[in-house]
């Protein structure tokens, strides 16, 4: 089984993501939520994410 490379970019994308949710201090309610939302919609919610996501504290 072979990914393309638009697969293999979205994967690395969706991880990425995914890590900063898990290392993040949002609360543990959010983190579940927004992991399943970029498992359940790897592109559309990566880019959920990336719009709406908690932010860091500057």
């Amino acid at each position: 089984m072979t990914l393309s490379l638009g697969g293999a970019i979205i994967l690395a994308l969706d991880i990425y993501a995914i890590y900063n949710i898990l290392s993040s201090k949002a609360s543990s309610l959010s983190k579940v939520i927004w992991t399943i939302v970029i498992l359940l919609l790897p592109i559309f919610g990566f880019i959920m994410w990336l719009l709406l996501g908690p932010r860091g504290v500057k």
